[in-house]
């Protein structure tokens, strides 16, 4: 084995240093796009219940 491929394949490319930093952000932006969706909700049902007369 050529030590180039020894050391791509010790190295594995890189694909697991990428899930480091890729994972965290994933799960944070999951949960950004999660209290976005509860944020809009909640203004949307305070205005509609700001324009409900009973």
């Amino acid at each position: 084995m050529s030590s180039i491929a020894a050391a791509l394949l010790a190295h594995q490319g890189g694909w697991d240093e990428a899930l480091l930093i890729a994972g965290p952000m994933a799960v944070i932006a999951g949960l950004l796009v999660l209290a976005k969706k509860r944020v809009d909700a909640a203004a949307a049902e305070q205005q509609s219940g700001d324009t409900d007369p009973n």
